[in-house]
């Protein structure tokens, strides 16, 4: 299984190097070129974030977010052109970017997917509550969108016609625009959390029971002092009489020990161990206790555990448990391609604006918005209660 794992890792890294790659062509082209860059960005943003679901939980359920996410910001998309609900008045250009479905480049469905599910992603890692994880996701998207609308602004990729003020600095991008995003958002975390609840919770269910346990060994003193009432009362009465010295030198000892006012109490499982009889160095190995497993040497270390009667069956022990691949969860690690994804368009997106773009406003702006999840993502890595990929366990 680990084996069908590995092979998935490339599939899903690939597509993120080449995104990192393909932005920093961005301010490098302009016309024609810049716009096929975007339609490049876009498809391997998704193809990110597709296949990075597809390798943590299973084909479902990336169907499921990109079907969530993509079908939500179109429908959003083609009634927000249509009567300026709930972003506000705009237009796409025309014909720059792919086709269009009711004025909304098809494209732009898949740009949701790509932006929002590296924000889905740190929001789980971040915050336990549902309710949080949602708010906080949506908060996530105003903050990338607050990179994503200056750059395409200024690129001419869509134009704003509302009478609505704008952020200092950016007038031209109303404020409805942004709450419109948080709309959006709440919607797509909200199904996404619905959509998880349907998919098994590689968290807590693993796909190996848990193996029984031994007795406790106070539990097989009892059991071999105590004659069970379906046995005759001679099948334990030579060991009674075997045992009987050594029980009364034990009883002197602890009674002895107990006058003192610094001795220890004596554990009832230790004084159940006096009544065993050790084994002889020249009897061999041991066939009647856990040690018979193993192949120790014969000697006084084969002899019974304490509290185990030699004449009751032996204790088997534990087989090993060996975690299966199933239980690897999302929330405690394999979470590197999207934690890296938000953490390079944070800081990359705001160099890009202050540097190379010329939009240091937006860069500004940026920053604090996605830094509301950047930052406490940040000290989360510091302090390592964030693992980037899953601890391997077994032989697989």
């Amino acid at each position: 299984m680990w084996a069908v794992r590995t092979a998935w890792w490339p599939v899903a890294v690939v597509p993120a190097v080449l995104l990192v790659a393909v932005q920093i062509l961005y301010p490098l082209t302009a016309g024609v070129a810049r716009d096929r860059v975007t339609v490049a960005v876009v498809l391997l943003s998704a193809a990110t974030a597709v296949t990075h679901a597809g390798r943590t939980r299973g084909v479902r359920w990336a169907v499921g977010v990109l079907v969530i996410v993509s079908g939500v910001g179109l429908l959003a998309e083609m009634v927000g052109t249509a009567t300026g609900f709930p972003f506000g008045c705009y237009d796409y250009a025309s014909g720059r970017i792919g086709p269009s479905v009711a004025g909304v480049p098809l494209v732009v469905a898949l740009a949701w997917t790509g932006g929002l599910y590296p924000v889905w992603i740190v929001a789980r890692q971040l915050y336990s509550r549902t309710v949080t994880r949602v708010m906080m996701t949506a908060v996530g998207a105003v903050g990338w969108d607050l990179f994503l609308d200056p750059q395409m602004v200024a690129d001419g990729q869509w134009t704003w016609c509302s009478p609505w003020p704008g952020l200092p600095g950016l007038p031209e991008i109303p404020l409805t625009n942004y709450l419109g995003w948080f709309a959006v958002g709440l919607v797509m975390a909200g199904l996404l959390a619905l959509w998880e609840r349907t998919v098994p919770n590689l968290e807590r269910t693993p796909t190996t029971a848990r193996p029984a346990t031994a007795p406790p060994a106070s539990a097989a003193t009892a059991t071999a002092t105590e004659p069970s009432a379906t046995e005759p009362a001679t099948t334990t009465q030579p060991a009674t009489t075997t045992t009987q010295p050594a029980t009364t030198e034990s009883a002197a000892t602890d009674a002895a020990a107990t006058d003192r006012p610094d001795a220890a109490p004596v554990s009832p499982v230790v004084a159940a161990g006096r009544n065993t009889p050790a084994a002889s160095p020249s009897a061999g190995p041991s066939t009647t206790g856990p040690s018979a497993v193993s192949d120790a040497a014969p000697g006084p270390a084969n002899a019974p555990a304490a509290g185990h009667d030699p004449a009751e069956p032996p204790i088997a022990p534990a087989p090993a448990r060996r975690a299966d691949t199933a239980a690897v969860a999302v929330r405690s690690g394999d979470v590197a391609v999207p934690v890296a994804v938000l953490l390079w368009t944070w800081l990359g997106s705001a160099l890009a604006h202050a540097v190379f773009l010329g939009l240091p406003v937006s860069a500004g702006y940026g920053v604090v918005g996605l830094g509301v999840l950047g930052i406490p993502l940040v000290r989360a890595l510091s302090a390592r209660r964030i693992t980037l990929r899953p601890v391997r366990h077994g032989t697989m």
